[in-house]
This record gives C-alpha cells, structure tokens and sequence, in this order.
C-alpha cells in the first residue's frame, strides 16, 4: 500500500514470460537519497517499509532512518516489521496454535463463522524438540524411539493434527520427518516470495520470524530471519508488525579458502569465537568478502545457525552464484531460481565482487588460518584447538569453569529440550571405576567420552562434513577399529535426504557397524534430549563423581545441556565426533596420540583415516536433486501412526478438562464484538515489589516442575506422578500450569520479604506469606485488582510469551517501573496489561514502599501514547500522588491495549468490528 508522503516505487520485471510487481528500491533511493553502499540487511528492511507504507505502522520516516543509518552506521528509530511468514517448531509453537484455537471458540460465541480465523501470514511448524535417544546402537533405534516419541506426545500431537486439517495458511510437518531450520533451509525457504494481490502477482524478499532462536540458519541461504518470542510470532502470523530498533550491522569480512583437512564446523567455531569477542549482541552481522565466491550454501548455514552462539540476531550471507546453485540441487522449480536471481540484481541485493557496504562495526577472517577445533567445556565461543584438548582437559580438573549466564539458562529452558540447568560445576573427582557393561569389564576414566552424537542441524545440513564422518567411518572399520563399549553413540539428521545420501555414498554400514545408527529426524542430543545412559556407566560417574565428557556436532554445549551427569561437553565435527567415539576419551591429543590399535596390534592414529578433500569431494558428488525432491514430496503427510490419530474433523478444538497439557485459556472469555471502556484501577495490592533487572526468566515459567509447587500440586491433583510431570515448556499449551509457575522462579526476589528467594509473597490482607500464584487467587477471590512495581530494565532477557501472559491471568493490571527492556514492555501492551514509569527521580526506594500499600489508577480509559497516567499510591502514613509515564508508545500499541490486547483487536478485526 502507498499514500501521498510515499515514494511511488512500484515497478514491473519479466522473468521467463511472467510479470511481477515489486518495489523498487533504485526508486526509493531517487526520492529517499542513495542507498548503493547500505547493508543488504537493510536494504530488505527497507523494501519492507516501503511495502507496508500506510502512515500508521510505517511512515516515510520510517524508510528515511534507513537511508540515513549510512551517515553513522547507527539509528534509534523503532520500525514495524511485517515478515513474509513464520517458523515454528512444537515445544514454542504450541502456545500460538493454542491462542488460534481459543479465538475460534471466541467468534464462534459471538455467533460468527469460526473459519474465518486462520493465519494471515503462512505458518510452517515442525514437530521436532520431542524424540529423544532412549534406543541406540541397533537398527530397530529409529523405529523404537518414533513410537516412544508418539505415546509420550500423544495429547499435544493429537492437538496439532487436528490444527493441521482445521486451519488454512499452517502447514505442519509430522514427527520422525526433519528439524525445522534443516527442513527450511532444504525445502520451506524460497529466497523470493510471491504473492496474488490486486490482480498483480507480487514479489519481494523472503523472509521470516521463527519460535526458535537458531531459525538464522536460512540466513545461509539469502533470507532474512531470526528468532523470537511466541508473541511477536502470533502478531507476525496475524499480520501485525513486529516491532525492532533499526540495528546496528557488523561486516564480517571472508577472504581465502579452508585448508585441506579443515571443516566448515572448525570454520563456524572460529567465526563464533572472533564474534563473541567483537560483541554483537542485539545486532545484525552480514558476511562479505571474496572468501564468499567458494563457500557453498551448506557452509555458510552452518555460520549462520550459530548467529545465537555469537550473540547476534542474523548472520547473513548475500544471494549469488552459490545460492542459485543450492536451489537447483535441493529442486527448487526452474522459474523459481530465475526469479531470485533476476529480482536480487534487479534490487541491489546480489552479491557483486568488489561490494563494501557500510557497517557499524568491521572484522576479518582469513580462512586459510582456521585450524581444526572443537569448543567447550561449557561455552560455544571458547574454542580449542585440536592439538590443544589433552592439556586444556587437564587444566579443567583443577579449576572450575565460567557459570552460565541465567539469561542463557532461560533460553534453553525456553525452547524445549530436557536441559538439566545447575549440575555440580565442579570439576573435582575421584578414582576411575571398574565398570561391566554387556559381558566386557573396563575402566571409566576421567575424560571418558560416554556420548558422541551426530546430531544438530548445524551440521546435518551439510553434506560435506555428514560424508566425511562416514568416510572415516569406513577407513576405521578397515584398520580394525571400534567403539568404546562406555560410548553412547547416535546419529540424528536433520532430514530424510541424509540417510539417502549416505546410503548412496556406501557408508552408512560403516556408520552402524560403529554404532552411529538412526535414532531419529529431531534435534535430540543438541537440546539435552540425550536420554539415559546405560545403568552401569551412571552408575560409575556417579561412584566414582568423574568429570567425563560429551562430544557432538551441535551449536550449545552449557553446563547440564546434554546430560546431567555430564560436566564436560563439546562441541565438534561429525568426523570428530566418530573419532572421539574410537578413541573413547578427550585426555589425549588426536594429532599426536593414537586412536586404537588395528588387527597387528600397530597404532592408528587421526591422519590415517582422515579422508582427503578429494575423496570427500567425490561424495559429495552422491548428493542429487531427486533425493530432495523423493523425500520432500510427502513431508507434510507423516507415517500411519501419525495418520489416525484420533482427531474431530471440526472447525472448532474439542478442549478436553481431562488434558494436562492442552487447555482453552481464559483470554477470551466475555468478550464482545465492542471493545469495553477500560476500567480505573482502584485500591490494587501489590503482587511482588522488584528490584533492578528482573529478567523475562525470573518472571516466566521454565525448566523442571516442583512437586510443592502450585504447578506441581496441580498435576498431582490429576493423577500425574512427579516423574511424569515433564517440564514447563512441554506443558506451554495448559495455561493452568504456566500462571502457576510465573514469578515462580528459584532466585526471583520479592522485597515485601526479608530474606526469602524464590516465588513468594505476602497476601496483605492476613499478612500471610505464600507462593505469588496462590496470593493473586486469592485476591482474585477477594475482587481485588493488582499490580506490580519495580525497578530499572524490567524484563531483560531474551522475550518471553508466558513472563506476559502468565502476568495478565494472575490478575495483574498494570506494571509500575523505572524502565523496561523494550520487547516485554511491548508484550505486555499485547496482553493487555499497561506498562507505567516512574517520573524522572521517584523510584520504589525513593518513595519507601513495602509492598504493604495500596495503589490507584485513574485515566485508564483516556491514555494518549507517550501521555501521563495519575497514580496515587495509600498507605496508613498517607497517599503520594504520582504522575507517571505511559510507557504505550504508539497509536497501534493503544489499539491493542483498548481492545484488551493484541489477539482481541486482530480478532476483532476479523469479524469486521474494529
């Protein structure tokens, strides 16, 4: 759309006798000013803009921040980002496709068509967080873990077939098929995307925003994307914008070639290293350079996976001649490949020789300097280099490591996985132990490597390093060599196309015979979806308190992510990862020491069963477009278990009171086709007085489910035993789980208290101390409104659905503090719940609250973005009478708030009444 203030850029280009309509930006810079030298990253952020211009959400001023970043490489402006779709994948998709399901039941109560209720933007999720390795080692592991995977599952994957038939634009890919980035980077990910409207067949750059933070992986592939919060993927798959600063844009320059015998994994640990050095947190790195003109797309995904490991929001790479090439072999349509190509030069966004944007910030890697690396014991950035692992294990046993930070904790909580955050960080331990396992006796030493998984993908996705692993596979078996028996050793893909490939390169009976057999198409190990270790071998780690070790081709390795019982985890390539399951322990230095011995008892050493360029090269060869286009045929179909599920052909859920994982949130509950005037706040308590820096973590759900907590006694109340309570992010469809556990976290501390941590609160009224959820149903009962205060940068941290959502069901009206990290200020505005500053030098501590007072609201129904709201905060010492700042900043975010919240103005929308 365009109105009078912008620039009329729509133009016509002919590719293979098709006519498409875009937005030119060499029109836009004629009336904006040149834009030749700005990053590609922007340049697709400002064809953004000038697509969605309606001066409401996008203004000319918006596209004029743009061009004008070039003058400093730096910009405080806040857009309206609307992205072509959204990625999801099951444990962080649930919650959005639950909130759809409960807005159908809502127009369906106002008497309306509930099938007019679908996502306006395509939503692609992927069941993929869930299988984990409890079978390994033997051909039947695949088929074994699938149907283990099914039984543990069957509630929320019952919910999610039922939306895969009930909802248009959402496509779900069934269990045992691929991970999400792999499967978009394979087959989702167009480059280009294409549009019927106005009689006009539109294009413009794909792009997306994804419910997990590695969704940057198809930055590899040209197209922009990152992760983020449930609520800012509901608002993009229901056409809203997401709102961002303009960021800042690091140029990382790539010059030379690997050297033989190195891999794109040791490249992506280097990069991460270098970039978390740099500090790029919460900003867009673009990679550059005449490094790019060899770098095959595979390679450059593996970088751009790994953009959340060194800190940034994208790593993206260009289109060119590789990209092009990428599409063709993974069978994307000819048209399809003409079309890219024409409309990326036709933009400025191909990728030329001689390009030097300009960037906020630069630096530059000569690959030929990258040595062959793995990274830990506990952080993706701390490299080591190969020839290095004997003597930095060695260090580690007398010291301890760095603590993982709790924003990072929360991450991982967040996005599935059974990460088992706060083991025993140190390194100490005892004697080896005597251990007998299937019928052999051995030793379990320290740095005994008892899981080596290829898995992740960072590293399936490529072709190149899958085949090397196999490769050495093979020459391994030749020299007589084998697995450790204390190894738990699997192979996890990202997709179906693996197993071909390596099938038809002949290595993949090299792989079993090692013991990498398929385990499953999921992200298994790299999200601690590990699984048991043999009895025996945790019972001698545990005997023995032995720091042993992990070794897998995955992006995160923190302290407890892969295994509780493992101090030590590493990451590393797929042909690393097999050898450190032959040599069956990280104390030695694989460029020097042995691997094993073959059948004449001489010594075996790395470089012998390295394979060559060369040969990896001509399997690589193996790899072809039919593969792709065989198993991407039926992606969206699943296998017959998944095929009758049991699942009502309605357009409206059937919610069950029995579910203790799906359940129909209240959000909507006496909602009319009109929005009600907002109703002042009166004589609210106070939930929990905070202090500085009260990250999202603190406030929303995650990881393990306490027995005597309330979200632990309500299970209990349902017959479910503490050891099936799974964990929070498994349980994100059942709201009555999730507000049980907000503001729940074990180190969140409430100033109404002395000297208590966790989540607790005093119920003012009786002065009884009690669990924050417990005290706001019990105020709810009482008919009493609440709120809550704090300090500076309230909900830091990466965003959080439910630290918003969990915050509106306790029954929390309003949040009074310093200042907000912008995102959950945002999401709470989305939930209907208004965000309130402090004036300039008044503060919780300046005005001497406990949290025994009482505070009112006034004006509610009067809010200009920006304006003052009227806060009078009682005690039995007197009132103050506050003039605080409204922290709504935008006209739309005052939409969203008078209607209740976002989902209720979109709905709205919908049924046509707003």
């Amino acid at each position: 759309m365009s109105n009078d203030s912008t620039p009329d850029t729509l133009q016509t280009l002919d590719v293979g006798g098709t006519t498409y309509h875009f937005h030119s930006l060499e029109k836009a810079a004629d009336a904006l000013g040149n834009i030749d030298r700005l990053p590609k990253t922007l340049k697709i952020l400002l064809e953004n803009q000038l697509r969605f211009a309606d001066d409401e959400s996008v203004a000319r001023e918006d596209m004029q921040a743009l061009v004008d970043w070039q003058q400093q490489g730096h910009s405080d402006r806040e857009i309206g980002y609307r992205p072509a779709r959204v990625l999801m994948q099951d444990f962080t998709g649930v919650p959005g496709v639950v909130d759809l399901a409960s807005m159908r039941a809502a127009v369906k109560s106002l008497g309306e068509d509930p099938a007019r209720i679908n996502p306006l933007s395509p939503v692609d999720l992927v069941i993929d967080h869930s299988v984990m390795v409890d079978k390994f080692g033997n051909p039947s592991a695949f088929k074994d873990n699938v149907a283990i995977e099914m039984d543990r599952n069957r509630e929320r994957y019952e919910f999610l077939r039922w939306g895969q038939d009930a909802f248009d634009n959402f496509r779900v890919v069934p269990p045992g098929t691929g991970i999400c980035h792999q499967v978009n980077l394979e087959y989702l990910g167009k480059t280009v995307w294409t549009k019927e409207q106005d009689g006009r067949t539109l294009a413009y750059p794909d792009t997306l925003v994804g419910t997990d933070s590695h969704t940057t992986m198809i930055n590899g592939l040209g197209i922009l994307g990152w992760g983020v919060g449930g609520i800012e993927a509901e608002a993009a798959m229901l056409g809203q914008p997401v709102s961002m600063l303009i960021p800042e844009v690091v140029g990382f320059k790539l010059t030379g070639k690997l050297r033989e015998g190195i891999t794109a994994t040791d490249l992506v640990l280097t990069v991460t290293e270098m970039l978390r050095k740099k500090g790029v947190v919460g900003k867009f790195v673009e990679f550059y350079g005449d490094g790019l003109k060899d770098l095959p797309v595979a390679d450059r995904a593996t970088i751009a996976n790994m953009a959340p490991e060194y800190g940034a929001t994208c790593g993206f790479f260009p289109v060119d001649d590789e990209t092009l090439t990428y599409l063709r072999l993974t069978g994307r349509e000819d048209d399809q490949i003409a079309l890219v190509e024409a409309y990326s030069k036709a933009q400025g966004l191909w990728r030329e020789p001689a390009d030097e944007p300009i960037f906020s910030d630069t630096l530059a890697l000569d690959m030929t300097e990258v040595e062959a690396s793995l990274a830990g014991p506990k952080r993706p950035q701390d490299r080591v280099a190969l020839q290095d692992m004997k003597s930095t294990f060695a260090k580690l046993l007398n010291e301890n490591g760095e603590k993982l930070p709790e924003t990072d904790k929360g991450r991982l909580f967040s996005e599935g996985g059974q990460t088992a955050v706060g083991v025993e960080e140190s390194y100490e331990h005892h004697d080896s132990q005597e251990v007998e396992f299937k019928g052999e006796a051995f030793k379990l030493n320290p740095g005994a490597v008892v899981i080596a998984a290829i898995t992740s993908c960072t590293n399936t996705s490529n072709p190149s390093v899958m085949m090397a692993a196999g490769l050495l596979a093979r020459k391994a078996r030749e020299k007589g060599l084998t697995t450790k028996p204390w190894v738990k050793t699997s192979l996890a893909p990202g997709s179906k196309v693996v197993t071909d490939y390596l099938e038809a390169g002949g290595v993949n009976d090299d792989l079993d015979a090692l013991g990498f057999n398929l385990v499953g198409y999921g992200c298994t190990t790299c999200i601690g979806n590990s699984g048991p270790l043999p009895e025996p071998i945790e019972q001698g780690i545990e005997d023995g308190d032995l720091t042993v070790a992990s070794v897998l081709s995955g992006n995160r390795n923190f302290e407890g992510r892969i295994h509780p019982l493992i101090k030590t985890n590493w990451l590393a390539s797929p042909p690393l990862v097999v050898a450190y399951a032959l040599a069956g322990n990280v104390q030695l230095d694989l460029t020097r020491d042995p691997l094993g011995t073959d059948s004449h008892d001489n010594p075996v050493y790395l470089k012998d069963i390295w394979p060559s360029q060369a040969e990896i090269a001509e399997a690589v060869e193996k790899v072809n477009t039919e593969m792709f286009r065989k198993e991407y045929a039926e992606v969206f179909d699943g296998d017959e278990t998944w095929k009758l599920l049991d699942v009502p052909e309605s357009q409206v859920y059937q919610w069950s009171k029995d579910s203790t994982y799906i359940q129909h949130p209240p959000f909507f509950e006496g909602m009319g086709r009109e929005p009600e005037a907002i109703e002042d706040v009166k004589g609210a308590h106070i939930l929990a007085l905070l202090g500085d820096s009260v990250t999202t973590d603190h406030i929303s759900p995650a990881g393990a489910i306490k027995p005597d907590s309330p979200a632990g006694r309500y299970l209990q109340e349902r017959g479910i035993k503490p050891v099936d309570f799974n964990s929070y992010g498994s349980r994100r469809g059942n709201h009555e789980v999730m507000m049980r556990g907000t503001f729940a976290n074990v180190r969140i501390k409430n100033e109404m208290l002395d000297g208590v941590i966790g989540g607790e609160t005093r119920h003012v009224p009786s002065g009884e101390q009690m669990a924050i959820y417990d005290a706001a149903m019990k105020y709810q009962e009482e008919g009493t409104p609440l709120v809550v205060i704090a300090g500076k940068e309230y909900g830091t941290g990466s965003s959080r659905d439910w630290a918003a959502k969990g915050t509106r069901l306790l029954g929390v009206r309003a949040v009074l503090a310093e200042s907000y990290e912008r995102i959950h200020r945002s999401n709470l505005i989305g939930m209907g719940v208004v965000p309130l500053q402090f004036p300039e030098g008044e503060s919780r501590t300046s005005l001497g609250l406990t949290g025994e007072e009482q505070v009112s609201i006034e004006g509610l129904s009067e809010l200009t973005p920006g304006g003052t709201v009227k806060v009078t905060i009682a005690s039995d010492k007197g009132e103050k009478k506050l003039e605080t700042l409204c922290r709504i900043d935008t006209a739309n975010e005052l939409e969203y708030y008078r209607h209740g919240g976002i989902l209720h103005y979109v709905l709205r929308r919908m049924i046509g009444s707003a």
